[in-house]
């Protein structure tokens, strides 16, 4: 017995294996709906309802202003828009003039806008006015719509908008922006249009929408959902519910239409059903449990934060959860508390759903029986075929316990990705079987997720799966969220990184860590790093995003070991300076002792010539006092003699001698001799 035989042998009591196959587009099956249940509410947006007549005739002139806009069948026409009626006419407008639907996140950035109009080349937008100042790269030749989201909101919802208010102004500026002269009016477009009245072109097998997606490799696509493709998971859809009631369901449609499990599931499925479907342009949880004291819902879909934060806000006060019947969870894995807790609060049941884009999107489910295992993907869909194989090597399928690849096939299956056929190539096998990407085993008759491959980590030859690590992390006491991931430790592979949220004053260490997660996890499985984080990043669907973790832990190591490579070129451009310094000073050193020593040889040589003038003028000196003093003591010499001769002289003359007659009296003598 093959492996689809045997799971289906678990299918719940009414549950067919096969669904008969879908035989009109999505825009027919829509207005014959519509034919059935006119006056029912089809759309609900805070209170202002289409009916399905109403949605009929709202789609019809849709499709006539997009024929006046210049699309025509297989024209790719790109929706920027949150949950809303105008979306949801779009969509169906679109489709019934056999356009391509292009679904675009509001949310996404201008760059990864730009790069998905590359691939789609879509010529027509109509988008959020608050979302057009991210589409200026779109040039001439391209025709843009900006929607007014606030036109449909309920009357008097619209009057509180136009109030003189702060309040009021704020509001308007998260709801709306004003139209950019090179975009035109979607609302006056759709007043002014003529209702196509033709019926759709489309073939089953034509392409009726692009999503985008990273698929199983992460290089973003579009992946191309036909109508037979969408239809079928519809169809699969309610034949695993068969007790839900045709024209009597509430479905709320709070995942974006811009997520295949939201589009399709969501809002398709509750159109083919006759449902009510209360569209809501994000998750708020006091948005949803208003709406629930309203109009109360009978299917719930969404992903396990959801029904986590629904949880936690509607404790304590009257809103009753009962009228939810059933509920859907997917995108992650659901733990069994939480199920547990929303069931006991609902006294519904929930469902687990497992798939991909690129299958429309749900592949596997937990039956609606006794016999579900809680954490399990599920088995089969109605109509879907499944293996596990070797992923090396696919044509081989493992043996049961064992771990390997779920690829799959089926209606919901879709043929490849938008001019992207290298991309296509790489995710189907040789005999077309859906690769999923996706390591799985099956435990108790049941498919179980081990891990998706790509993200599979590598610790010295050994598989670890990041799932087996996260739920080890994750029930220690103190740590609120985890995400391991595995980053490059050079020879032996990759080590295992558990990124940790803490609950307020908590504190974990890797020790810690280590020794709570031996007890269920091998030793090349432990944590050999844990950063804590204040919270990991999440899609739109609250899914963690391991690729965004890695990134961001592989950013700030490489920042750190840049800064650390940074502080030892700091440090060693200052011990360069410091020697730079150190011989500048050797230098300057180096030139004073030579300057010193050639000024003291420069003041020997000048002492020297100095002395040597004072000796020689001393000498000169000596020499001229020796001179002098030889003249002087001639000169005296010659005094003294010429004195000593003119004493003798003196004498001579003054020997005695006669007086004669001309001596003169004695008495006169005294005058005489002062005259000589």
């Amino acid at each position: 017995m093959d492996l689809t035989s045997q799971l289906r042998g678990l299918y719940a009591p009414g549950v067919a294996y096969e669904i008969a196959t879908p035989e009109r587009p999505i825009p027919e099956m829509v207005l014959e709906v519509a034919s059935r249940y006119p006056e029912r509410a089809a759309i609900d947006f805070f209170a202002r309802q289409l009916t399905y007549a109403e949605l009929a005739q709202e789609m019809r002139r849709c499709a006539g202003a997009l024929h006046q806009a210049g699309v025509r069948p297989g024209d790719r026409v790109a929706l920027i828009m949150p949950n809303c009626p105008q979306h949801a006419v779009a969509v169906l407008g679109t489709m019934l003039l056999g356009a391509v639907v292009v679904e675009h996140n509001p949310l996404a950035p201008e760059g990864e806008l730009e790069g998905e109009y590359a691939r789609h080349g879509a010529r027509v937008t109509i988008a959020w006015s608050k979302t057009l100042e991210k589409l200026t790269f779109l040039g001439r030749g391209h025709t843009t719509f900006s929607m007014d989201l606030t036109t449909a909101l309920p009357t008097a919802s619209r009057l509180a908008l136009k109030l003189p208010v702060k309040a009021a102004r704020d509001k308007r500026e998260q709801l709306s922006s004003p139209r950019p002269s090179w975009a035109r009016s979607w609302t006056r477009a759709m007043r002014s249009a003529t209702p196509w009245q033709g019926n759709c072109p489309s073939t089953m097998d034509d392409v009726a929408l692009l999503i985008h997606t990273g698929g199983t490799t992460g290089v973003p696509k579009a992946a191309a959902l036909t109508h037979a493709n969408l239809s079928a998971n519809v169809e699969q859809s309610i034949a695993w519910v068969p007790v839900l009631h045709e024209g009597a369901e509430v479905f709320y449609c709070i995942l974006p239409l811009f997520h295949a499990f939201g589009f399709t599931i969501g809002f398709l499925a509750g159109l083919r059903l006759g449902a009510t479907i209360a569209m809501f342009p994000k998750f708020d949880t006091a948005m949803v449990l208003a709406a629930q004291r309203r109009l109360p819902c009978t299917f719930f879909l969404g992903v396990p934060p959801m029904y986590e934060r629904l949880l936690a806000a509607a404790e304590g006060t009257n809103v009753d959860l009962s009228s939810i019947h059933f509920s859907l969870s997917g995108a992650m894995p659901l733990s069994a508390s939480l199920a547990d807790q929303w069931e006991q609060a609902t006294g519904g049941l929930m469902i687990e759903g497992y798939g991909m884009t690129e299958a429309s999107p749900i592949i596997l489910g937990s039956p609606l029986a006794s016999s579900r295992a809680r954490g399990a993907l599920g088995i089969p869909f109605p109509s879907t075929q499944v293996k596990i194989v070797d992923p090396e090597n696919p044509s081989r399928e493992v043996t049961e316990g064992e771990v390997g690849e779920l690829i799959a096939r089926g209606p919901q299956v879709f043929s490849g990705y938008w001019n992207q056929d290298d991309e296509t190539a790489e995710v189907f096998t040789q005999d077309g079987w859906l690769r999923t990407g996706d390591l799985v085993q099956v435990r108790d008759g049941f498919i179980y997720m081990a891990d998706r491959r790509k993200e599979m980590i590598n610790s010295s030859g050994f598989n670890v799966y990041p799932s087996q690590v996260e739920e080890a992390v994750r029930s220690m006491p103190g740590v609120l969220d985890v995400a391991a991931i595995g980053v490059p430790a050079g020879e032996s592979g990759e080590d295992v990184v558990a990124a940790v949220v803490l609950e307020a004053g908590a504190s974990v260490t890797l020790t810690d860590l280590r020794k709570w997660a031996e007890k269920s996890l091998a030793h090349y499985a432990l944590p050999r790093q844990i950063v804590v984080m204040t919270e990991l990043p999440r899609s739109q669907l609250g899914k963690v995003m391991r690729k965004k973790v890695r990134e961001q832990i592989m950013g700030a190591q490489a920042a750190a070991t840049d800064a650390v490579a940074g502080a030892r070129e700091a440090v060693a451009g200052a011990r360069e300076a410091v020697a730079g310094a150190r011989e500048a000073v050797s230098e300057k050193v180096a030139e004073a002792r030579d300057a010193a020593s050639e000024a003291m040889a420069g003041a020997r040589e000048s002492m020297s010539e100095k002395v040597a003038e004072a000796r020689e003028a001393a000498s000169e000196a000596v020499a001229g006092t020796r001179g002098a003093v030889s003249d002087a003591v001639a000169g005296a010499r010659e005094s003294v003699s010429e004195a000593v001769a003119g004493v003798r002289g003196a004498l001579n003359d003054e020997q005695p001698r006669p007086v004669t007659d001309e001596q003169v009296d004695s008495s006169d003598a005294p005058e005489q001799a002062l005259e000589h």
